[in-house]
């Protein structure tokens, strides 16, 4: 973990303060949960390839596009990163529509809504977790318009990666519904569901415990 004057310089607040005092107590934790990324990552994304080569057919034959989907994220000490995720949308997705994606939405594929349904567009993130963009547990990766809408304190979960799930994103498992109708999807998003999102991220920092961690990817399986 960086000390405290080789943070980035908006990340140098004092309601982050406190955050970054606990964190930096919690060596094992940390040590423990890189480990467990490192492990949990290298052989599973070894296992799964062939699994990963069916995917990708039925991508390609149904959709035109790449496989991969590889937006621009924002992970650990407010560093840009471009996520692997299974395309389930069609090309140019974002620019025909919100950054954020709603239950119906019309630019979903018919292979991306098995995908996404099931979670299985979230697999190749194994591999950000691998070079250590992604951890398993943390806060999800926002794209950078949404992250320049945090507050001071809500910087405070850029000291660690983002992460493929947490407590928020197992309590917002059905966020898509809940912005389908919305007149404008990304002020409720920054608004309401972001915000929201935070405090449980908040909380997550708090208490943070490599073992709390397990549990959560087992409420998340659940």
């Amino acid at each position: 973990m960086r000390k405290w004057n080789k943070l980035p310089i908006e990340m140098q607040k004092e309601a982050i303060m406190p955050y970054y005092k606990i964190l930096k107590k919690r060596k094992i934790s940390r040590f423990l949960k890189r480990c467990f990324d490192i492990v949990m990552s290298f052989f599973p994304l070894i296992i799964l390839f062939p699994f990963f080569l069916i995917i990708a057919f039925f991508i390609k034959i149904t959709s035109k596009g790449p496989v991969f989907y590889r937006q621009v994220r924002v992970t650990r000490y407010n560093k840009d990163f471009r996520i692997f995720k299974f395309r389930t949308m069609v090309v140019n997705a974002d620019q025909k529509g919100s950054l954020v994606t709603t239950k119906n939405d019309s630019r979903i594929t018919k292979i991306g809504k098995f995908l996404r349904k099931t979670k299985l567009d979230e697999l190749p993130q194994l591999i950000n977790v691998l070079f250590g963009q992604m951890t398993f547990v943390g806060t999800r990766p926002e794209v950078r318009k949404y992250v320049d809408a945090y507050s001071d304190e809500m910087l405070a979960t850029l000291l660690m990666p983002a992460g493929i799930t947490s407590s928020a994103s197992v309590k917002y498992k059905d966020e898509a519904s809940l912005i389908e109708n919305a007149e404008n999807v990304d002020d409720v998003y920054i608004n309401v569901i972001l915000n929201d999102k935070m405090k449980y991220n908040l909380e997550d920092i708090k208490k943070f415990n490599f073992f709390r961690e397990i549990g959560c990817i087992i409420k998340t399986v659940l």
